[in-house]
């Protein structure tokens, strides 16, 4: 293969799902599908919580945060690969690459960190509701929000830039729907094998630590769920948590397989999959998750319906 000096000015050609699948129009319709369905229902209840003050309560502030990043994080990667097919041009410049592989990783991690801290509440929540407003006031809340968002920011500018300093000459296409770390470094024409080990320590670091405190969290609540009188009680404890559980399982499945298992086990077409998994199908699931059985969101999305929609409409 022909050697490509990589420098500033130079693109990449991302060969992503759509370009290697049998019925690509197909599935680029369920993509842009996809796509619309997690603009509308994030955006709903980024709406719905924003303007009802019963929804302004650390759970739902947190999902707020979720629903933010899962609307960010598709529009990173999804319009552009839908563009791309359509157009059949798959160039991304040298600095395009940068910013969506340094957008992806801080999304991605932020994510990873809120889900953990969602569960530190719901675990607050039920094991000690008395001090729920103490250990989760605006403040920590807040807090909260801003460590998931400094921490994400500093891992994914420091990955980014490390990972684009190396030369790339093996050849100009990157065989995954985004630019990632470690479909780039196949491209490298150095060895990036103790890079590679650092990227695997901090996903171990950032996806199961994070899951441990997860698991932990929910082995307590599910403790003190079972020794509740009340099966109304139960019955609403186990349905806030599963709900949350689900999100849980469907990103940590997707980004444990892509960050913390062997690249042997690896081969483009999987890491393909699993990247339309936690880019484009998890934001588009995860408000109807957390919302079709939440009796308060439902709630206050007639409301803020009644509100603000049906009297515009009627007006008209």
């Amino acid at each position: 293969m022909e050697l490509w000096n990589s420098t500033l000015e130079s693109g990449f050609i991302l060969v992503g799902i759509l370009n290697g699948s049998s019925s690509p129009e197909l599935l680029c319709a369920i993509v842009t599908a996809l796509y619309m369905l997690a603009l509308i229902s994030n955006g709903l209840l980024l709406l719905v919580i924003t303007v009802d003050a019963r929804l302004h309560v650390p759970m739902y502030l947190l999902l707020r945060q979720l629903s933010l990043i899962d609307l960010l994080f598709t529009s990173v990667v999804t319009p552009k690969a839908v563009m791309d097919f359509l157009l059949r041009d798959n160039t991304i410049s040298f600095g395009g690459c940068a910013l969506q592989m340094a957008l992806a990783l801080m999304l991605g991690s932020a994510e990873d960190l809120l889900l953990a801290f969602m569960a530190y509440d719901r675990y607050v929540a039920i094991c000690h509701p008395l001090n729920y407003m103490i250990f989760m006031s605006p403040t920590v809340c807040w807090l909260i929000v801003s460590t998931s968002w400094i921490l994400a920011s500093l891992t994914a500018v420091g990955h980014t830039v490390y990972t684009m300093h190396f030369p790339f000459c093996m050849s100009q296409e990157i065989r995954h729907l985004l630019c990632e770390i470690l479909p780039l470094l196949k491209l490298s024409c150095v060895d990036t094998s103790q890079y590679e080990l650092m990227v695997y320590v901090t996903g171990v670091t950032f996806l199961l630590l994070p899951l441990s405190a997860i698991v932990t969290s929910y082995t307590l609540i599910l403790s003190t769920v079972l020794h509740m009188p009340s099966n109304e009680g139960k019955k609403k404890a186990l349905v806030t948590c599963l709900s949350h559980l689900m999100v849980v399982g469907m990103f940590y499945g997707a980004a444990t397989f892509m960050y913390v298992l062997p690249s042997s086990l690896h081969s483009a077409k999987q890491d393909n999959i699993i990247s339309v998994f936690y880019t484009i199908v998890t934001p588009a699931l995860n408000p109807l998750i957390y919302s079709l059985r939440n009796k308060e969101v439902i709630g206050a999305l007639r409301r803020v319906l009644g509100r603000y929609i049906l009297p515009a409409h009627l007006t008209l």
